[in-house]
């Protein structure tokens, strides 16, 4: 007599085969980075790599860090081609994605070293515009953490983050930064309180929704931008905020000037971070957000308002998004070019799926994208010989590669994109 298989066995046999299957494809990338290493950065590379780890004004000065660069580059090699080997193993199935995190971490430690052969380069300035650099990336994908946590995808946050910039340098010329900043918070707000009631009053198809915002927004700051602002240029002059250093902590070598020494942004994404991990875990309106997004009609029968919770956390959402929005003009530059956000909400939703829903892990995830922002633009000043357009490229190659190779099986909120209508 043939036996049935069990559903569960079969299931579990799945899963079994596809690790299996994603372990071999990681090791087969690992011993391709091993042969770009041994083969590309081993070749004519000659002198030492020296990193920076002070400047000239700190305190507290550290020694230089001096690296053969030949030497690390082949036993960066030999690393990488045992990681791959390993993954081939049986026993690396189970850490196909720390294996094949450290195997690039290690390629691009490698890359930074052929790349500052024979040259000086500031370590401490490359991690300090590292967390610049990730925060808009990070608040976007905060952004995308509160609607998502609640089953709304929110695919207006590179608007909101647009809408953020151009209200801040607008009010912000008018009125200076803090009421810039604080208009940018209401205009992001605004957007997503639309965005909110498109998707959970009229119930609009999400992803619909979002674009036609991410749109319209682009439409009005890019007319604004290139016929208004042309004549009257004093409407885009707005003051940046200048850094603010921690007293003591400030002076601290390298993590001073990275963590103790940045602009309101960067305190207040931290803050934002902080705050919102503890709202969504460990208060009793963050559990019924989370009931909201894994199973609404549940929710809605214990006596959670299902549609004012969603309200309430996209309505949020979009003000994180128009703060985050407001560092591009009055963290950055002080005015408002086209369309300048360039595609960073939607590297913030990135980072939120590979932080697994979860604002600490979105964090994480955009400082490794703000990693990739600030390498191309550090790099173009050591005058590497690789072109100027793949450099550009690294920050959305960067989101490609941890998305698709890093984030494994992540599981989104289960009620996540769809609409709840109340019996």
């Amino acid at each position: 007599m043939t036996q049935i298989a069990d559903p569960v066995q079969l299931q579990a046999r799945k899963l079994d085969t596809g690790k299996v299957r994603q372990a071999r494809i990681s090791g087969w990338a690992l011993l391709g980075l091993a042969a770009l290493v041994a083969f590309v950065f081993g070749q004519d590379v000659v002198g030492d790599a020296t990193f920076r780890l002070s400047r000239p004004n700190d305190p507290l000065a550290l020694p230089n860090l001096v690296i053969p660069a030949l030497p690390f580059t082949y036993i960066v090699a030999a690393i990488l081609a045992f990681l791959g080997v390993r993954l081939f193993l049986q026993g690396g199935v189970r850490w196909t994605s720390l294996a094949l995190g450290f195997g690039l971490f290690l390629a691009v430690a490698a890359f930074l070293v052929w790349a500052t052969a024979g040259k000086s380069f500031s370590l401490t300035g490359m991690l300090q515009a590292t967390v610049v650099r990730a925060v808009p990336i990070a608040l976007g994908g905060l952004a995308g953490v509160l609607s998502e946590r609640v089953a709304v995808v929110n695919i207006a946050i590179e608007g909101m983050l647009l809408a953020g910039a151009f209200t801040g340098a607008l009010i912000g010329s008018l009125l200076g930064g803090l009421g810039g900043l604080f208009a940018a918070v209401a205009v992001g707000g605004l957007f997503g309180f639309i965005l909110a009631a498109l998707v959970v009053t009229y119930r609009v198809d999400q992803i619909i929704a979002g674009v036609v915002i991410n749109l319209f927004v682009l439409g009005v700051t890019s007319y604004v931008s290139s016929q208004v602002y042309q004549e009257h240029r004093f409407l885009n002059n707005a003051p940046v905020f200048a850094p603010v250093k921690i007293p003591v902590l400030g002076d601290l070598p390298v993590i001073g000037p990275v963590l103790f020494y940045q602009n309101i942004f960067v305190y207040g994404a931290v803050i934002m971070v902080a705050v919102a991990t503890y709202y969504l875990f460990h208060t009793r309106m963050g559990l019924r957000a989370r009931a909201v997004g894994e199973h609404p009609r549940a929710a809605d029968t214990l006596g959670i308002n299902v549609y004012r919770t969603r309200y309430v956390n996209v309505t949020v959402a979009g003000m994180v998004a128009g703060f985050g929005g407001a560092w591009f003009t009055l963290g950055s530059v002080g005015r408002f070019d086209e369309n300048m956000t360039g595609g960073r909400g939607y590297i913030g939703l990135a980072a939120m799926i590979f932080g697994r829903w979860h604002p600490v892990g979105a964090l994480m995830a955009a400082l490794v994208f703000g990693f990739a922002d600030s390498l191309q633009q550090k790099l173009a000043l050591l005058n590497t010989p690789i072109p100027s357009e793949f450099l550009a490229m690294s920050p959305y190659i960067a989101t490609i590669v941890l998305v698709a190779g890093l984030i494994g099986r992540a599981r989104p909120p289960a009620a996540d994109g769809k609409a709840y209508v109340k019996e």
